[in-house]
């Protein structure tokens, strides 16, 4: 079989190898954010630098946050109570840069291990 998909062209085995089913994309996101996607509210603020970022909680109720880097790099859901501070991993010194904060639910974050 290796010596026929060597002389056939490579449009055509990769159109059968899709249409055989054997070359299938993932169908689930990582779970270790448990990020729901949606934007924290406007009174939670970030301050980031390559080794921490802080997230202030400027809002009247506890919010559940997590940090969306460029790189897709995965950090914890931390609740931040009214007017409180929590600290997540830093962007690195590799390029990378804090995009924003999402809303996430902790409860699936510590069930997937995070």
């Amino acid at each position: 079989m290796a010596n026929l998909m060597t002389r056939l062209s490579r449009p055509f085995v990769l159109a059968t190898v899709i249409a055989s089913g054997i070359l299938v994309a993932p169908t689930t996101a990582p779970p270790a954010a448990a990020a729901t996607g949606s934007p924290a509210l406007n009174c939670v603020e970030y301050f980031p630098s390559w080794r921490y970022t802080d997230v202030h909680n400027g809002c009247d109720i506890s919010t559940a946050v997590t940090v969306e880097y460029a790189n897709g790099q995965q950090v914890p859901c931390r609740v931040v109570e009214p007017d409180g501070w929590a600290t997540f991993p830093g962007y690195g010194t590799n390029g990378n840069h804090v995009i924003g904060l999402l809303t996430c639910d902790p409860a699936r974050d510590s069930a997937s291990g995070a």
